[in-house]
């Protein structure tokens, strides 16, 4: 595994337990969710460069899609 994977997994394992502790859930349904999601797809693609930002800033773009329902350009 690259170092562009390992980052993806260290910020996919950082946003799944944010969303077990804001939404009260558990792993299996926190990863589901998340790897359900747009932000997701994006964050895997290397090529969008999502995996080198830091975790909460992704988890907020998750925020912002589940608010949503999808990415929408919006003024952190």
């Amino acid at each position: 595994m690259d170092t562009k994977q390992h980052l993806i997994g260290f910020v996919t394992a950082d946003i799944v337990s944010f969303i077990m502790r804001d939404e009260a859930i558990g792993v299996e349904e926190a990863m589901s969710k998340f790897y359900e999601s747009e932000v997701f797809t994006k964050l895997d693609d290397v090529e969008t460069g999502l995996y080198r930002e830091s975790s909460a800033y992704v988890y907020d773009l998750y925020k912002i899609e589940c608010q949503y329902g999808h990415l929408v350009q919006t003024e952190l």
